[in-house]
């Protein structure tokens, strides 16, 4: 009894709370016992307050599990990394070994585009290129288009019915059939316009026979040096040097470069903003083994990207146009993302259920490419040529996998229509630099300059066209300011500011404090004991 203070009743510790306690309003429920209608009045005021307190801890705590954020910008200004720059020449290559095969598509085509036509293309495309097949023998994997390997004839570019659009006019498609392994399931593959149906076509044949090449050799080990694309390269004013650069292939924009992949040399530190202290490049845009309907633009691929990030030309990146000066400027932009329970994005990839086939660092495209490829491999027996293999896996052609197209483009649909589980398996990085850019161009050589421009890069560059400014191209690339906004996730509601709104709304309604519901808690064990103490007397009572 000297640890525990007892009561009489129920009725004494009530009255005794209601007198002592820091929670406004309660003491009125003793004051006005005499008058029921104050009292019942009193009742009702403090719990309809009770109700509007715990109704808005609901609207609290829903929001709060809602995991909801909010945006913060901040500048920063630092010397920082200049970014990767990609370049590729836009000249697809013309591997020996599948020569002839590419020939004999050219054929295909030009005989597709006089049936759908009745243009008559072979002077000014095809039988061109058939001289002008300039690459390195390779006896080491032998003559591939003497191999068994045989265009297929099954895949005819055809002119769909017309049809009626929403004008009123009459309009027709052209595209291929596509069927399944046992000829059934077709389906047409068309486009409204037959440029566009006649280059899928094109490229569909084109992965088949590329595909034929070993995958252990390295294409980009057979092609021309850098110095026969890039005539001058100058970093904030100093040449660059052997190391700058990674050389790679890739199947439509043709022979690459990427500067300043890895960003871990101090040569490629930005200290100063403006045109002088960029990246300035002289490059060839002329076209030697151009494959004419494999890639039909003419001019030079540029890609602005993060470090160690596998470039996706495909997807990203702008052209440069032969006999143009362009200079670029770039703003970087940093997001970094809350993940966890705020939002769905990985580190560095190690978390993410898809084995990635880059060797680079995490990105979402790299994610949903290997994504798509395992799938790829699972459903239709083989791999698609643009992207890596899995180990163990083989490219596409139709000689083996005679159905391999119609599998391809029904998955592609899929992924495009986000049904696969691709975009939910890859998740956004948690931290990503973003680049935006900014063009202007100028003609380059002017006509007053272009001759002493010629001679000196014949001279030092061997360069020997005649051309009127069609076949170079200067860029520069630098960074406009040296500050970049940084644009952070922030939670909205944190653990700091729920308790601090549950405080201010506990004392909007009783005016209390946290000790007030100390002693809310101290009423209910107190009525928890005496309900056991009154229960235990009642039990020795009726025992005895």
């Amino acid at each position: 009894e000297g640890l525990i203070e007892f009561y009489d009743s129920f009725k004494d510790m009530f009255e005794f709370f209601c007198k002592n306690t820091t929670i406004h309003g309660t003491i009125r429920l003793v004051c006005s016992d005499s008058n029921r209608m104050k009292t019942a009045f009193w009742t009702l005021l403090l719990l309809a307050s009770f109700g509007m307190l715990y109704w808005q801890f609901a609207l609290m705590f829903s929001q709060y599990w809602a995991y909801p954020v909010v945006l913060t910008m901040s500048m920063h200004s630092e010397p920082k990394m200049f970014p990767a720059i990609t370049i590729c020449n836009l000249d697809p290559y013309r591997f020996e070994p599948v020569s002839e095969h590419l020939v004999q598509l050219d054929h295909m085509a030009e005989e597709s585009i006089t049936f759908l036509y009745g243009i008559n293309t072979s002077a000014s495309l095809f039988h061109m290129n058939e001289k002008n097949i300039h690459v390195k023998d390779l006896s080491s994997i032998g003559n591939l288009s003497r191999s068994s390997f045989k265009l297929s004839q099954n895949f005819s570019l055809l002119r769909m019915a017309d049809h009626t659009n929403r004008s009123g006019k009459k309009h027709s498609s052209v595209g291929f059939r596509l069927c399944n392994a046992t000829g059934g399931n077709c389906f047409y593959k068309t486009y409204s316009s037959g440029m566009d149906a006649i280059l899928e076509w094109y490229r569909f044949h084109y992965m088949n026979i590329m595909s034929q090449l070993p995958v252990i050799i390295n294409i980009s080990d057979h092609e021309e040096q850098i110095e026969d694309m890039v005539y001058s390269c100058q970093y904030d004013g100093e040449p660059c040097r052997p190391s700058d650069y990674v050389h790679f292939h890739h199947p439509v924009f043709g022979s690459c470069y990427t500067f300043n992949s890895k960003g871990t040399d101090p040569f490629w530190t930005a200290t100063k903003p403006g045109i002088p202290y960029g990246l300035s490049l002289i490059l060839r845009a002329e076209q030697k083994d151009h494959i004419p309907l494999l890639s039909t633009v003419a001019g030079v691929k540029v890609m602005i990207h993060n470090h160690n990030q596998t470039p996706f030309l495909e997807h990203e990146g702008f052209d440069i146009r032969p006999g143009i000066a362009t200079t670029i400027g770039i703003q970087q932009d940093e997001v970094n993302r809350l993940g966890g329970n705020y939002g769905k994005c990985t580190t560095n990839g190690n978390d993410v259920n898809v084995k990635l086939l880059y060797n680079n660092s995490y990105t979402l495209q790299a994610c949903l490419h290997s994504c798509f490829q395992h799938i790829m491999v699972r459903k239709c027996g083989c791999g698609y040529y643009y992207y890596p293999l899995p180990p163990g896996a083989e490219y596409c052609n139709y000689n083996k996998q005679p159905a391999w197209g119609h599998c391809f483009y029904q998955l592609y649909n899929r992924l495009r229509n986000h049904h696969l589980n691709c975009f939910d398996q890859c998740p956004k990085p948690c931290r990503e630099s973003l680049y935006k850019v900014s063009a202007g161009t100028a003609k380059w050589p002017s006509a007053k300059s272009q001759d002493w421009i010629r001679q000196a890069l014949r001279h030092q560059n061997g360069y020997n066209s005649t051309s009127n400014r069609k076949d170079i191209a200067k860029v520069t690339i630098f960074y406009q300011q040296l500050n970049y906004e940084s644009v952070n996730e922030s939670p909205l509601l944190s653990e700091n500011l729920l308790l601090s709104s549950m405080g201010s709304q506990w004392s909007l309604w009783f005016g209390s404090s946290v000790l007030s519901v100390v002693e809310m808690f101290e009423l209910l064990i107190d009525t928890l004991v005496l309900s056991l103490l009154f229960c235990y007397q009642r039990f020795r009572s009726k025992k005895t």
